[in-house]
């Protein structure tokens, strides 16, 4: 039988066990990107400004007795978001429940199982969104030799130059925007690659003192590149159906995505990316989440289930700059 809305209820402890989940889970950088926005509709629009509008000098001379120079931007509702709903359920059979040690409670166990799903989806459609070729102003790919127009060589061979690579990136973003990059997003290979370059070691060892030796930490390469901060996406994902042998593989790939983001979102507030979550569902957090338990039964089980309204938007693709394959 199927339960009727009565049965159903939103769990706001384990409603809260997911959010903490969500918040912890460090390897998973789809949240810590680009600002989240609430939304307390699942679709509606959002304003694109002209950058041109700004970005004019239009400060004129004034002669006594006359107007100022007038001046102003374009604001068009172009941009359309439309926050999906994506769920998945764990079923705890009768029997389970009753052979459980009491040390095991098996509805947080859930909750904890499903907020990885939902953590895994969300990186997937970050990736899916941002972290690839096609979706920035620019776009730049990683070759072993011969690098010539948007090829770069990739930053795991010592002939490369990744200090200088993403600083001129930075500066051409710079003159394009009129707003510099602030966030460096890489796959975890791309980190290990730039914490071995001879080039980047050889810059931060002049940094040690007796008794304090030069550490390579995101701090530090981020302060070498000028920008405010390196994000490293490590989450894996196991892309085997059930059954079989798994197959592992970090989410994220071999890329680098270069990019501005606001701190401090706002109707004209430049920035690369927006998240829109919906939190007009009953129960629902800040990030679109919550956990509903219910009886099933048809089945002898209780079901937890976790739901999840959001979607993932460029915003502003002039603001982006994206290596493919920048290691081998």
């Amino acid at each position: 039988m199927t339960p009727t809305p009565s049965d159903v209820h939103v769990n706001v402890p384990l409603s809260n066990i997911s959010v903490a989940y969500f918040q912890d889970a460090s390897a998973f950088i789809a949240d810590q990107v680009f600002p989240n926005i609430p939304v307390d509709k699942q679709s509606n629009t959002y304003y694109v400004y002209d950058r041109g509008d700004f970005n004019r000098d239009e400060m004129k001379e004034r002669a006594p007795s006359t107007e100022s120079e007038g001046g102003g931007y374009k604001l068009s509702p172009d941009g359309l978001y439309f926050c999906r709903k994506y769920s998945v359920h764990k079923d705890i059979p009768d029997e389970v429940r009753g052979n459980a040690d009491a040390a095991i409670n098996l509805d947080t166990e859930a909750s904890r199982y499903l907020s990885l799903k939902a953590l895994i989806r969300r990186e997937k459609l970050f990736t899916g969104t941002y972290f690839k070729a096609g979706v920035w102003a620019q776009d730049l790919t990683g070759v072993a030799s011969g690098a010539s127009g948007s090829q770069r060589l990739r930053w795991d061979d010592s002939a490369s130059d990744p200090v200088v690579q993403i600083k001129a990136e930075k500066r051409e973003q710079q003159r394009r925007t009129g707003f510099k990059p602030n966030t460096l997003v890489i796959g975890p290979q791309v980190w290990d690659a730039l914490t071995e370059h001879p080039d980047i070691i050889d810059r931060i060892k002049y940094g040690q003192t007796p008794g304090s030796p030069a550490i390579v930490s995101r701090q530090t390469i981020a302060a070498l590149f000028e920008i405010e901060r390196i994000l490293v996406a490590e989450a894996v994902e196991n892309t085997a159906k059930e059954g079989l042998a798994e197959v592992s593989a970090f989410i994220a790939g071999k890329h680098a995505l270069l990019c501005h983001v606001t701190p401090a979102p706002g109707l004209l507030t430049p920035t690369a990316g927006y998240t829109f979550s919906w939190t007009g569902m009953y129960g629902s957090s800040n990030l679109g989440t919550r956990v509903k338990s219910f009886r099933m039964d048809n089945i002898e089980s209780d079901r937890i289930e976790i739901d999840m309204c959001m979607d993932m938007r460029v915003v502003g693709a002039d603001m982006g700059t994206f290596w493919a394959g920048i290691v081998s």
